[in-house]
């Protein structure tokens, strides 16, 4: 009789794990019912907002509900982060996450989540490098001239950024201790200001956005000396990669991502990553005019690239003694 019970105790349990099963498999299939927000920790206007933008309109497009982007800015993404990571894990709020908010959780030690725990990847979506550029007065052609300029006049040239602990600070901060270079930093505001300031001679030297350098290059106001990524950007194809310029192995880009709060169903995960691999190649040309290449991933490989971009910027910060502010 014993035996009998535990033949029925196993053939219950069974039927709980398939119905478990069946459940989370109809939740994937139903997904989404209602609209989808995404969470921006910037302005209107910017890369990430319209890269937002860019995916939510193809996502709504795909998954037949509306996807509505909700800009939340304020402490360098920590308002938007912070919001998402304590959102239902129901798949109904989601994070457009910037290599900037890795930068924060390297920098900043009180903020009110954990980025590992709280947080779970769902896909790359785009990467785009930095360029390094310089006003025209400026006698440096290419970037062996830069850092031959550089080391002529220690402490005597400017390089702007959009900011202290920005992702272009950190790329010029790797630059810096990559040639040995004393350059001093001067942070603005925004990447708008920054590339302004370099266009008007305030600052001879800029790292800075593609999508916000290039009018300026275009109008020959200022002049790329190379990009910070290891391959050559679409947009600039002439400009050599400083790894080509005499840096092996430099590569530091801008790279842009969905994530949801932790404890969103694996189904759910899956299906949201499904659908972003299939809408991102479509928006191939708009990411492109961004200076942007579409990347997808699977949610390992993306969690996996945030942790590495959490590891390096803590040892460049701890480098150049960085401390939030």
């Amino acid at each position: 009789m014993w035996k009998a019970q535990r033949i029925l105790l196993r053939l219950f349990v069974g039927i709980i794990a398939c119905s478990n099963f069946l459940i989370l498999d109809s939740s994937a299939q139903s997904y989404p019912v209602k609209p989808v927000h995404i969470l921006v920790g910037f302005a209107p206007g910017g890369a990430v907002d319209i890269v937002a933008r860019m995916v939510g309109q193809k996502l709504s497009e795909n998954v037949g509900q509306p996807v509505v982007v909700e800009n939340r800015p304020g402490a360098s993404t920590a308002i938007a982060t912070d919001r998402a990571a304590k959102s239902p894990a129901d798949g109904y709020t989601l994070l457009l996450i910037a290599i900037s908010t890795a930068i924060q959780s390297a920098l900043r030690t009180n903020l009110p989540y954990d980025l590992k725990r709280d947080l779970a990847p769902v896909s790359l979506v785009s990467i785009g490098p930095f360029v390094v550029a310089v006003h025209p007065s400026l006698p440096a052609r290419n970037v062996k001239g830069l850092i031959t300029l550089a080391r002529s006049q220690p402490g005597k040239l400017n390089v702007g950024s959009p900011g202290i602990g920005s992702a272009p600070h950190l790329a010029e901060e790797l630059f810096k201790s990559r040639t040995n270079v004393n350059i001093v930093h001067v942070p603005f505001k925004g990447s708008g200001d920054s590339v302004v300031a370099a266009a008007s001679g305030l600052v001879p030297v800029v790292f800075a956005s593609l999508a916000s350098a290039l009018n300026l290059l275009d109008a020959k106001r200022l002049r790329p000396l190379a990009v910070t990524s290891a391959k050559r950007a679409s947009l600039l194809p002439s400009t050599p990669t400083l790894d080509e310029s005499g840096l092996p192995g430099y590569d530091y880009s801008a790279w842009y991502g969905v994530s949801a709060p932790s404890g969103v169903p694996k189904d759910v995960i899956a299906r949201l990553n499904t659908v972003l691999g299939k809408v991102v190649p479509e928006i191939r040309e708009l990411l492109n005019k961004q200076g942007l290449e579409p990347q997808t991933s699977t949610p390992g490989e993306f969690a996996a690239l945030i942790d590495r971009e959490i590891e390096r910027s803590v040892k460049l910060i701890r480098s150049i003694g960085l401390k939030a502010e």
